[in-house]
């Protein structure tokens, strides 16, 4: 959640932490601040966006060669700034930057202040650099020592990065349970919560594990240790990322950007791995455990928002095609209820960044039980990524909205696959079937593309619907999570209050609801129950809502009776969810524009929640 920068080297800091922190602006936030030594350690901080840190620095001398900066998304204290980070010690020596939340800080707050610590902030973060900076004086240790005991009595999640005024050739960073990454330059090192702030400096990282500690040292590089003081080796990676991923390229917002990148993304998911050709459908990370998946009594989803809808699109398409039995499960839920678990069940685990706290709590839950743990996720070199037995990425590039869009459609599009490599090892489909579906398949980027061209019309909709305070969403099978994520897309960044429903589910309280003043936003693809997906638009026109329906091209019935009609290509019932849930995303975009929101970073939500 928080974003964490830190430099060390022979240019200037300043502007590289500044500019580091700008593309950590995603993540979601409520302040800034950046601590630079130069003989001095000086820190500076500010409530608002990292544009505001700007203008306070601006006139001031920042200047130095080491330094760590930090965007603050709120946990312990309100936004404001004293409570922003950087933090200090008791004696201004050491400056520090966290993400996470140390849960036992009031212990430790009360035993230091009964040795005559006293606090300016809020925060937890500030008793933990008091801890490091009295067990440095304490013992005259180096800085790396000292935040390695600290660490050894703190109980919680944590990325941190220190600095030493007295050693300003030394920078230190730490992490459990919230991700945390070095760079490796010529002559100079990076720290980041992820590695878009240096990407254009070097593309050479380490990614730190749970409970290790980084030194990093213009005298003696990289060295990493664990809590338990051994030592452990860097695993040196070479990024395989442009800088101009994470620029917008024209578009007046990132979340339109990747709307528009879905039919190459959704491509890329799907590269190497489907060939209607010789109708081949393959999964690398699926082929070391074929057994344990064909042999499988079940298979558990666990995801936490939008990753959440897309795992719910995946059971149908696993039990649909594959037989096998499927349960989806909110992270945050299924890590605390006591789950039955088995070695015979394979839990499957959804995220984009591959660092969601709860999801990866409930993936160490399962791996105790014994089940077999397989992720899908964006970020290369990720937590979930590295936890898991084996998995899946989606290849979207990086996603800088906060609402999720080309994840979803990347998540989908492999859990396509999935399920077409479940179904053909397991004959639970007859080989025509499978062959139309992968051809299919196939056909879906350029499909998508289409479906794009009717941004004008959906634009014009937004408007006429963009001062409703209310909508309900609609769909049925395949399209019920569609529903769903449809409406939690307006929610995010229009902050209309919307819901999703089952269509048959209304008459079973939200037709209540239902007036002039209630759009009731319709998809309408499915083949397999259209005829009563037509008696629920009938229901909703006979109570004056006011229906926006996304209807197959060509159909007629809806079509004739809807206030509004957005037409997508015909597909495969299966695949229905990557085409309807196009227009679903241009309308909140369109929506959330129209009503001068924060398309980007809506307000209160953050893009990887680390904490739980």
């Amino acid at each position: 959640m928080c974003g964490i920068v830190g430099y060390l080297g022979h240019r200037q800091a300043d502007e590289l932490i500044i500019k580091g922190l700008e593309r950590l602006e995603y993540r979601g936030y409520d302040s800034a601040g950046i601590a630079i030594i130069n003989g001095s350690l000086t820190v500076h901080k500010k409530a608002g966006k990292v544009k505001a840190l700007r203008k306070l620095i601006k006139n001031t001398d920042t200047s130095g060669t080491v330094g760590i900066g930090h965007t603050r998304w709120a946990t312990h204290g309100e936004p404001n700034d004293t409570n922003a980070h950087p933090h200090t010690g008791e004696n201004s020596r050491l400056a520090l930057v966290h993400n996470g939340i140390i849960e036992n800080y009031a212990v430790l707050k009360n035993a230091l202040i009964a040795e005559g610590h006293s606090f300016l902030s809020d925060t937890d973060t500030e008793v933990l650099v008091h801890l490091i900076e009295q067990i440095q004086q304490e013992g005259n240790l180096s800085l790396e020592e000292a935040v390695r005991l600290a660490l050894t009595r703190v109980e919680g999640a944590y990325a941190i990065a220190v600095i030493d005024r007295e050693n300003p050739d030394i920078m230190v960073g730490a992490r459990k349970a919230s991700p945390l990454v070095v760079g490796i330059g010529k002559d100079e090192f990076f720290i980041g919560s992820d590695a878009s702030p240096f990407l254009d400096s070097t593309k050479k990282v380490v990614y730190l594990d749970d409970n290790q500690v980084a030194s990093i040292s213009l005298k003696n590089g990289l060295q990493i240790r664990n809590t338990d003081n051994e030592e452990q080796p860097p695993f040196i990676q070479e990024l395989d990322m442009q800088i101009e991923a994470l620029e917008k390229e024209g578009y007046d917002h990132f979340m339109l950007k990747e709307i528009y990148e879905q039919p190459k993304t959704i491509l890329d998911a799907m590269r190497g791995r489907i060939n209607s050709k010789d109708s081949r459908v393959a999964l690398r990370g699926i082929e070391e455990y074929a057994n344990r998946f064909v042999r499988a009594d079940r298979i558990i989803i666990v995801a936490c928002g939008t990753s959440y809808h897309s795992g719910l699109i995946g059971e149908y398409l696993i039990e649909d095609l594959a037989r096998i039995p499927v349960e989806v499960e909110y992270a945050s839920e299924f890590r605390y209820r006591n789950p039955i678990l088995s070695e015979r069940d394979i839990v499957i685990a959804l995220s984009q960044s591959g660092e969601t706290a709860d999801t990866m709590a409930a993936l160490e839950l399962a791996q105790r039980k014994g089940a077999m743990i397989y992720g899908i996720v964006n970020s290369v070199g990720s937590s979930i990524a590295r936890l898991t037995d084996a998995g899946s990425y989606i290849h979207a590039g990086p996603e800088i909205g906060v609402a999720s869009t080309k994840a979803f459609t990347g998540q989908v599009t492999v859990l396509s696959l999935l399920a077409l490599t479940l179904a053909r090892k397991l004959s639970t489909i007859s080989n025509t079937y499978f062959q139309r579906l992968v051809s299919e398949l196939e056909l879906i980027p350029g499909k998508v593309e289409e479906a794009l061209k009717a941004n004008d019309h959906i634009k014009y909709i937004a408007g006429e619907i963009k001062d409703h305070h209310n909508a309900l969403y609609l769909g049925r099978g395949y399209n019920f999570p569609v529903a769903l994520e449809g409406a939690l897309k307006l929610k995010e960044i229009s902050y209309i209050h919307a819901e999703g429903y089952p269509a048959a589910e209304m008459k079973h309280g939200p037709i209540a609801l239902i007036d002039e003043n209630m759009p009731v936003i319709v998809v309408a693809t499915n083949k397999s129950a259209y005829e009563k997906i037509v008696s629920n638009v009938q229901e909703v026109i006979a109570r004056k809502g006011r229906v926006i329906a996304v209807v197959n091209q060509g159909e007629e019935a809806i079509s004739n009776i809807a206030d509004h009609v957005i037409e997508i290509p015909d597909t495969e019932e299966p695949f229905s969810p990557l085409l309807s849930v196009i227009p679903l995303q241009l309308l909140s975009y369109h929506i959330a524009v129209e009503l001068g929101r924060n398309v980007d970073q809506p307000r209160n939500l953050a893009k990887s929640v680390t904490v739980e």
